[in-house]
């Protein structure tokens, strides 16, 4: 793994100062690295799977986990077990020990959490420690098996090589700008990618990391309070929420140098709260995907003034190429929308499962994921995913289009826009809407749209959300909204 040379160098250079921190309980480096090389004794496995909530735990078992060569998929430990169990048989291993436990390939001892480190092998290997025990494997060998989040169905797995990795932590960190004294808080469950990427990152640059047992805005306010918190890595709908809230109960923000935001395009009104609330942070935003990495971003200074909505995320990362191609793998010009195609040494090795050919596709060593947007002066611009995409009546419609422009209307918090089955048109647009005070009528919306959205891309109905339809991992899900149309539910009532 990239970041277990540099652990190592931290341990002995830095022993008492702190590495991890999740809800209080902390880790020094040293204390880290005797963790994670008591584990990794213990361990003969290929592969681990690591299925637990956030905890110091955590972070010395992924460690231990891609010592040397091995290799660790990183399950959600909310997902069903009957899913686990069925990742874990394709796997390899025996069966995954469920919430908070890891499991490994046949033979080889299981870990657990909460296990004393003072079992003899475990105590030898601390006590006569070997760097080679954890170290970084091959530059060129897989080390993360990775799973895209699913409830239901089986999540498609791919896997990372360690050299990906280090190259997107050298681009990273130097894009935004961490550096050994900060404290960055990732909130979020470190089974996501955003979250487990930034721990590692941490790890690599020698920089303290915190994170909470599940998210709680008072928690969150808490330790930006009292632990000196300087950057946030989390979703849009968490910024939001931490910073209405914040700006509410005077949450004293200011120490925070650096706000990083991925998984979807920021809104003008996520922006300006988290502007007041964090006036001296630098806001990033990113496009990346998980079998990419990063591919653009941008950051808005504090200070400057905001330039908040439409579909631009900034120019191609440092060591990425960005090209927007047609299907038949031709260079579009500018402003004409595409594939989103990039080439560089961050993108995954591919898929071990649930590749239906379209998810990873390859232009002759340019790789898309089938977003689709287009490059202008430079700038890459969102569209939306290809499988997102709305065909109504003959015309294609991004619900990310519709969702920006609904979000600049009076009396919308968050918008969420999808393509409902349609006997005439083949699909229809609709848009659930959180209103952000009071009520908001379905003429107020269209009088709103009428000078910023053409009229065949327009949403026919309207609903109004109790709250926003998210996946466990804090993304917006117009697959939830939909379900909740179609069921009547009460969380998305009709508008008229």
């Amino acid at each position: 793994m990239p970041f277990l040379n540099r652990l190592q160098r931290w341990a002995d250079e830095r022993p008492d100062d702190t590495a991890v921190v999740v809800a209080g309980q902390r880790l020094s480096w040293s204390g880290l690295r005797d963790a994670a090389e008591a584990l990794a004794a213990t361990r003969t496995a290929d592969i681990t799977v690591l299925a637990e909530r956030n905890s110091t735990h955590f972070a010395a078992a992924f460690a231990a986990a891609v010592a040397g060569e091995r290799q660790c998929a990183v399950l959600d430990p909310t997902w069903p077990e009957q899913l686990r169990e069925e990742i874990v048989r394709r796997l390899g291993p025996p069966a995954e020990d469920g919430p908070g436990k890891a499991g490994t390939r046949a033979g080889a001892p299981r870990i657990r959490p909460g296990s004393p480190a003072s079992a003899p092998a475990a105590a030898l290997a601390v006590a006569q420690r070997a760097d080679a025990l954890l170290a970084d494997g091959d530059p060129a060998s897989s080390f993360l098996i990775g799973l895209t989040s699913g409830t239901t169905s089986i999540p498609k797995a791919f896997t990372r090589s360690r050299r990906s990795w280090q190259e997107s932590f050298e681009a990273s960190i130097e894009f935004f700008g961490l550096a050994q004294g900060d404290k960055t808080l990732a909130p979020g469950p470190l089974a996501a990618s955003l979250n487990l990427y930034a721990l590692a990152e941490c790890l690599y640059a020698g920089s303290e990391f915190h994170s909470l047992e599940s998210f709680d805005v008072g928690d969150v306010h808490a330790a930006i309070s009292h632990d000196g918190i300087t950057r946030l890595v989390l979703v849009p709908t968490m910024l939001r929420l931490l910073s209405e809230r914040g700006l509410t109960g005077c949450v004293d923000a200011s120490g925070v140098r650096t706000i990083i935001c991925a998984g979807s395009k920021l809104d003008a009104r996520t922006l300006d709260a988290a502007r007041r609330w964090a006036p001296n942070a630098t806001i990033f935003e990113y496009y990346g995907a998980s079998e990419l990495s990063f591919v653009s971003g941008k950051g808005l200074p504090a200070g400057k003034p905001l330039d908040a909505g439409g579909t631009g995320i900034g120019r191609p990362f440092p060591g990425v190429e960005v090209r927007v191609l047609d299907d038949a793998g031709d260079v579009l010009p500018d402003g004409a929308a595409g594939n989103i195609c990039v080439r560089s040494g961050m993108v995954s090795n591919g898929y071990l499962w649930g590749d239906d050919g379209q998810a990873l596709r390859s232009f002759n060593g340019w790789f898309t994921v089938g977003d689709q947007g287009y490059l202008e002066n430079g700038e890459l611009h969102i569209l939306g995913r290809r499988s997102d995409m709305i065909i109504t009546a003959g015309k294609n419609v991004y619900p990310h289009e519709v969702e920006l422009a609904l979000a600049s209307v009076p009396g919308v918090a968050s918008a969420v826009a999808a393509g409902m089955d349609d006997d005439v048109r083949g699909q229809r647009v609709v848009a659930g809407i959180v209103p952000s005070n009071g009520a908001i009528t379905a003429m107020q919306l269209k009088t709103g749209l009428e000078e910023i959205l053409p009229k065949d891309k327009r949403p026919l109905q309207y609903f109004a959300l109790a709250e926003l339809p998210l996946t466990d991992r804090g993304k917006v899900s117009r697959s939830i909204m939909l379900d909740w149309i179609t069921a009547r539910d009460s969380r998305a009532r009709r508008l008229v």
